[in-house]
């Protein structure tokens, strides 16, 4: 993740690949995309547009040599081994810098590098679980549920982004690179925000919810006559249209529900009131309604109908990269830029595909 949006920023990226399989998630499929032994996983193909790739042996001493060579001439050295293996082949920043002082290093753990958490392999679902994200998600009477995408693998993924900018920010300034390190289980801790902050400092450990905020009402999905739409009420001026449209201007006088501490100790109540008047209508019709008063309201979408929700509101969501193997799509990029905006100028490569230009390169 980090790579690529580096890579849509204008990085010149080099994915280093062991031969043979290559990057393990080629193979996560289903889904695929193309036929037999050439198809590859679309996880892997979401994550991995603007890459060179070469296959190296770091066990193989010529091939060793290749690395870091690579190394070498890179702004930028981002791994995601486990840790310990950067140092042993000799490809760390302290091995590194010094012959290139300037040199940024990032490494991307599951859970620290000095401490007891650093034998420890780190994936997305396992740090969903271990790091309360989990534990806060889902019905409150049922499991423990993961989220439906890698959230954590994706966010720690921008951390790493944001610390390689600022150490680069920061070399531009003394000449001097440094070492960048973003764990997947701080990266979801951090991203707890709100529900993290509620245990940081008044010590609550919070259940699941549901589809509930744990601190605003009305923030949730609520019935209609046809469907669910969700609602995002969350101011009080918000609160008081959001009562007029519904021609409920009552609730705003009624001691259950006049301030959001009311309303989060009558939720239930809450609830039952607001679905009783959504029920008259229609999902569409009183999107319609709710909208057109200033009132944050949505239809819960599919995937599909999200994508082609973002194309009617002109946010063009999918990348379409011709070159000459034909058309590849992908999720755009949702930066906007006025000056430099990313760009996709290569679509995923094959394992080693650009080894013999990459190899030709430090040759010359």
């Amino acid at each position: 993740m980090a790579t690529m949006v580096l890579g849509d920023l204008g990085a010149d990226v080099v994915k280093v690949e062991q031969p043979g399989m290559g990057d393990e998630t080629r193979t996560w499929g289903p889904p695929w995309w193309g036929e037999g032994d050439a198809a590859t996983s679309t996880y892997y193909l979401g994550l991995n547009r603007n890459k060179r790739s070469i296959a190296l042996d770091l066990r193989n001493a010529e091939d060793l040599a290749v690395a870091r060579r690579i190394a070498l001439d890179a702004d930028v050295v981002v791994d995601n081994f486990r840790v310990g293996t950067m140092e042993r082949f000799g490809l760390d920043r302290e091995s590194l810098a010094t012959e290139r002082p300037d040199l940024v290093t990032c490494s991307i753990t599951g859970f620290g590098s000095t401490g007891a958490g650093a034998r420890l392999a780190g994936y997305d679902f396992l740090v969903q679980a271990m790091s309360g994200v989990m534990s806060i998600t889902g019905d409150a009477d049922g499991e423990p549920t993961k989220i439906g995408s890698a959230m954590v693998d994706n966010l720690t993924g921008l951390y790493a982004v944001i610390a390689i900018l600022a150490a680069i920010e920061e070399r531009h300034r003394t000449g001097l690179g440094q070492h960048v390190e973003v764990s997947l289980m701080g990266a979801a801790l951090a991203g707890l925000l709100n529900v993290g902050s509620g245990h940081v400092v008044a010590d609550v450990d919070p259940g699941r919810q549901g589809n509930r905020h744990p601190s605003i009402v009305p923030y949730q999905p609520y019935r209609t006559s046809d469907g669910v739409l969700a609602v995002a009420a969350a101011s009080p001026g918000l609160w008081e249209r959001f009562c007029v449209v519904l021609g409920s201007e009552d609730w705003l006088t009624d001691v259950r529900f006049c301030d959001n501490g009311s309303r989060m100790r009558h939720a239930d109540e809450l609830e039952v009131e607001i679905e009783s008047v959504l029920a008259t209508g229609t999902t569409e019709a009183w999107l319609e309604r709710l909208r057109a008063g200033g009132i944050p309201a949505g239809p819960i979408n599919t995937v599909r109908g999200a994508f082609l929700e973002a194309a009617e509101l002109g946010l063009e969501p999918v990348d379409v990269f011709v070159d000459g193997d034909g058309e590849f799509r992908s999720v755009r990029s949702p930066i906007r830029m006025s000056a430099t905006p990313p760009t996709v100028r290569r679509r995923p490569p094959t394992n080693d595909q650009h080894g013999a230009e990459l190899r030709s390169g430090l040759d010359s």
